[in-house]
This record gives C-alpha cells, structure tokens and sequence, in this order.
C-alpha cells in the first residue's frame, strides 16, 4: 500500500464529501443529509457502488447516536414492534415497510431490515436510523 496514494485519494474525497467523526451537531445533520441521499439512491440494492459510502456513514451516525441520545440496548425488531405497539400500529400501516407479510417476516427475524426500511423507520418514528442497526450482543 502506498500512503502517498491514499493520501492523495483521501484529500480528493474529502473535497467532495466529509466522511470523519461527527464532533457537532452540525455535523451530525449533514452525514444524516448525506446517508439520506446515498439511501435514496442505493434503494435495496446489495451491489451498489456507493453501498460501502452509506454504510460508512450511517456507522458514523450510530457511533454519534450511542454517544449522545440514549439508544435503548434492544434489537431492531424488538423496537419495531415496541415502536408500533406505542403508536397503536398494524403490520399494515407500515406501507414504507412493505406489504403485511414483509412486516410479519421482519418481526419474527426472518428477515433484516434494509436500509430504504430502516431511513423510512427513522423518519416516521423520528429517532435515530442508528437505532434500527443490528448490533453485536
């Protein structure tokens, strides 16, 4: 590995866009702004080229969240369906989920959620897309 060179990619990503530590809520706003875009983007695709960048991001994000907001220590799909008992919710109303049946197999483990789900989760619930991440127990 040549550290000329990656120095030299690294300063030409960093004109483009700001991929360090997030130490300011402003900060924060503008990597949440960027892991949005890159969602809109990536979709559910698992071969996109700019998966790696949103994954990045969005382990930015998290690493803010578990320091500064209190993230219930809990599995994705135990606060969905926490989250949905709050809210009075359905497996139906979850439209940005999917279909009842793609919810149902959500919240039994059968399947993860995807990054489209998890920013759609974030906004709708207004937390943190970090709280919807799987995380080693």
């Amino acid at each position: 590995m040549n550290l000329n060179d990656l120095q030299k990619a690294w300063e030409a990503l960093e004109k483009t866009v700001d991929l360090s530590p997030i130490h300011s809520e402003k900060q924060y706003r503008k990597m949440v702004e960027l892991a949005d875009m890159l969602s809109d983007v990536i979709g559910s695709s698992k071969k996109h080229p700019l998966l790696n960048v949103f994954e990045l991001s969005s382990e930015l994000i998290r690493a803010y969240d578990l320091e500064h907001f209190n993230v219930p220590d809990t599995n994705p799909r135990e606060l969905l369906s926490f989250l949905m008992i709050e809210h009075g919710l359905k497996q139906s109303d979850l439209p940005e989920v999917g279909n009842q049946s793609v919810v149902s197999q959500i919240l039994s483990g059968a399947r993860e959620l995807n990054v489209r789900q998890i920013n759609s989760l974030a906004k709708r619930f207004n937390v943190p897309a970090g709280v919807f991440f799987e995380r080693a127990y």
